[in-house]
């Protein structure tokens, strides 16, 4: 059920005027105005994560906090804020994303502790969700510093093998070995500007027999 996802943008727009959120922990206040339209939707696979990733780094730079609500995407910017509506139960709550994931086939998102248990999906470990992305601090569609990622691999040695492989071949991308919290190894691949279109020619290209290949947007 948890699900490992590895490894800041100025706000565009001011803050809206604070009202209550939907949903929130620890007292966080998630403002969002109650005319907030979506400007993306998706539907899919939820799951969750907590420890062994609470109070470890996320890739906001902030400490991850499980009882918070917070949740992780693979491509939407950093700080968007995004409504998560269970399909078959009805409950929702208003999340910030902070964290790259899930690094799993099939799944759109990544929840929080506190979050899973707002919208039910705590207990089954996955739920089928629906995805309102209503504030962004940056474009959707265009910009931002894209890699890719891919994994997990059981053994270092796979990992490494993998690594060494895309750095011959791709001489001006940066590639990273690194292990997860849960002990997994995943290989990220930086092209060359961090350019969407390059990193999504080589996800395309690539082939790995063991883990799986995702785009990941950084900022």
């Amino acid at each position: 059920m948890q699900v490992p996802p590895p490894p800041p943008i100025p706000q565009e727009k001011p803050a809206p005027a604070p009202v209550p959120a939907e949903t929130t922990a620890e007292d966080e206040k998630i403002a969002v105005p109650s005319s907030a339209e979506p400007i993306f939707e998706e539907t899919g696979m939820a799951s969750w994560y907590g420890a062994p990733y609470h109070n470890r780094r996320g890739s906001n730079g902030e400490v991850y906090n499980m009882h918070a609500m917070t949740a992780a995407h693979r491509t939407l910017p950093l700080g968007s804020i995004a409504r998560i509506t269970n399909v078959k139960t009805g409950s929702s709550a208003i999340v910030r994303i902070t964290d790259r994931g899930p690094f799993v086939e099939g799944r759109i998102v990544d929840l929080s502790l506190a979050a899973a248990q707002a919208v039910d999906v705590y207990q089954p470990g996955t739920a089928k969700v629906r995805l309102e992305v209503l504030e962004a601090p940056a474009p959707l569609a265009t910009g931002g510093r894209w890699a890719v990622q891919i994994g997990s691999f059981a053994e270092e040695k796979s990992a490494g093998e993998l690594a060494e492989h895309l750095q011959r071949r791709y001489q001006t991308a940066k590639v990273l070995k690194f292990a997860s919290p849960a002990g997994d190894w995943w290989v990220r691949v930086r092209v060359r500007d961090d350019d969407r279109q390059r990193a999504e020619a080589l996800a395309h290209e690539t082939e790995t027999s063991e883990g799986s290949i995702f785009l990941v947007r950084l900022d």
